[in-house]
């Protein structure tokens, strides 16, 4: 029989902006079915775009089950859940709230909003990731996480279709885990085990 440990991660948040939808389907269709953590995924979305389209594409992708964030819905673990547009998704205790509250860098959903209430619920049980995008959204969000215990993972700018978002991230969190693309869901799998360790 394991016992719980409060070092093991199990909880992904994951953010991304311009070219996230390739970087998503690269990451999340390389996460284990075992995995032993929630994904939560903001990608920065028109409020106007349709509300599961962007969850088919991942699900298409993943090996893992992917599902439009709810309100009050319980995190499970081994499962991805991508905000809705329009909404900002935060994680209270082990459950999602959504919120329609006023957008944060100019985006509805926010990174920094996830990743923040992430933090504050899970502290060094949290993994930060941020992607591909043109803005600054995320990198304060990924410093908090870091700050709480947590730890940081943001995609190698070379490799992103915008590097200005992963810039950000390394500027607010410079000892950040930096890995070009394919390698960011095996180092998910490597600090998110399957079985928690006894």
């Amino acid at each position: 029989m394991t016992a719980e440990r409060k070092d093991v991660h199990d909880l992904v948040v994951v953010g991304a902006s311009w070219g996230g939808l390739h970087a998503l389907r690269t990451v999340v269709g390389g996460l284990p079915p075992d995995l032993g953590a929630s994904v939560v995924v903001v990608q920065h979305r028109s409020p106007e775009s349709h509300p599961t389209a962007f969850g088919d594409l991942l699900r298409a992708a993943s090996g893992v089950p992917v599902r439009e964030a709810g309100d009050k819905e319980p995190l499970e673990p081994g499962r991805v859940y991508v905000a809705p547009p329009g909404f900002h998704t935060l994680v209270d205790g082990d459950h999602l709230e959504l919120t329609v509250d006023a957008a944060v860098e100019y985006s509805r959903p926010s990174i920094d909003v996830l990743f923040e209430t992430a933090a504050e619920a899970r502290r060094q049980r949290c993994v930060g990731v941020v992607l591909t995008g043109a803005n600054a959204d995320g990198a304060r969000g990924l410093a908090r996480i870091v700050e709480l215990g947590g730890a940081a993972i943001v995609q190698d700018p070379a490799t992103a279709e915008r590097s200005e978002m992963p810039q950000a991230a390394l500027s607010a969190v410079p000892g950040a885990h930096v890995v070009p693309l394919e390698r960011i869901a095996p180092l998910i799998a490597e600090l998110c085990p399957s079985e928690v360790p006894a």
